[in-house]
């Protein structure tokens, strides 16, 4: 990583930037997630080198959702356990205030964090732990967090963790909170409209509604988050634009799509070589939001996104950078307290 960012211009370094879609578990730091391991004894390997390439996705490996999914299982090693799920929390916070990020919302689901014995709570309160921490040093960033629901566990664990998302949310509490609710997992066979109640629940709970749809599956999973569950933005959401009327739907309710252009090339949502989404995106007037998704995994960060996506924004580039920075910030889910 180190080597490509060397190219990135000051003017892109220097951007104020949001994120609005990272995940935890694909953006621990590589040195963090190594030392936690070796702290417990549950290295794979000898040497932080031979841990990079099970951690971050290999040339050979691009193309592939499923090779890139694969790449998760080693943190859930470790964020079992809440002084870890905390540290790492900090960890991804720090980083992203060493690229000016200003607004962050990092996602991730609990549930999977329980095995050894933690409480959804506790899974919950871990990452506002960590950013409360952070944010003693750095006052100007606003976290929030977004409570993922994972379809393969079905609509009744969704319900579950939408009530345990509200009991944590920031609009109940005077620090950092949970400010979202999302669906993510395998798109296929698992409709959004499945996830209905959950939704209603969160909405109902006064959180700030994303789905993950249109990565994998067609435009009418996009159609189902919006006119099914309400959802206020989309995650990936690379498969509307082949649907113009679904385009000129999302610019005219705004309805801001979380664009994550590495993620998308690596898992093979968008074809190599091929314009990103996020260019029909910005022509239809479509609100965006440039993110990161996974920062280890796809080895990437806020600065290198930008110079990635540059190029295909073609002259005035910044400025449409710096735009989309500021107009995100505005379709962030953080302060909007309870609004819903």
């Amino acid at each position: 990583m180190a080597a490509r960012r060397t190219g990135i211009p000051a003017s892109i370094r220097s951007l104020r930037k949001v994120e609005l879609h990272q995940h935890v578990d694909g953006s621990i730091p590589l040195r963090t997630q190594w030392r936690l391991l070796r702290r417990h004894g549950l290295n794979p390997v000898e040497t932080i080198d031979e841990m990079r390439q099970r951690l971050v996705l290999q040339a050979g490996e691009e193309g592939s959702l499923l090779s890139y999914l694969d790449k998760f299982h080693y943190p859930l090693w470790i964020t079992q356990f809440y002084e870890n799920v905390r540290e790492a929390a900090i960890a991804i916070t720090r980083e992203a205030v060493a690229h000016r990020v200003e607004v962050l919302e990092l996602r991730y689901s609990p549930v999977i964090h329980t095995y050894a014995g933690l409480t959804v709570r506790q899974a919950i309160r871990a990452v506002l732990s960590g950013f409360n921490h952070v944010q003693k040093a750095h006052p100007g960033v606003r976290c929030g967090l977004v409570v993922i629901a994972m379809r393969q566990h079905g609509p009744h664990i969704a319900k579950i963790l939408a009530r345990q998302a509200i009991a944590e949310a920031e609009h109940l509490h005077e620090r950092t909170g949970v400010v979202g609710f999302d669906i993510a997992g395998p798109e296929h066979g698992n409709p959004p409209r499945l996830f209905r109640e959950a939704f209603e629940i969160a909405r109902k709970g006064g959180l700030g509604l994303t789905v993950h749809a249109g990565e994998a599956a067609g435009p009418d999973y996009v159609w189902q988050a919006l006119d099914e569950l309400g959802a206020q933005r989309i995650g990936h959401g690379c498969t509307a634009v082949a649907d113009r009327t679904l385009l000129k739907r999302l610019a005219r309710d705004r309805i801001c799509i979380e664009c994550c252009p590495s993620s998308n090339y690596q898992t093979g949502a968008v074809a190599k070589g091929a314009p990103h989404p996020i260019v029909r995106f910005l022509e239809a007037g479509v609100p965006v939001a440039l993110c990161t998704d996974n920062t280890v995994v796809s080895a990437t960060d806020q600065d290198l996104e930008a110079a990635r996506i540059a190029p295909q924004l073609g002259r005035g580039a910044l400025a449409v950078l710096r735009a989309i920075h500021r107009e995100a910030a505005g379709h962030s889910f953080i302060g909007r307290r309870g609004e819903a």
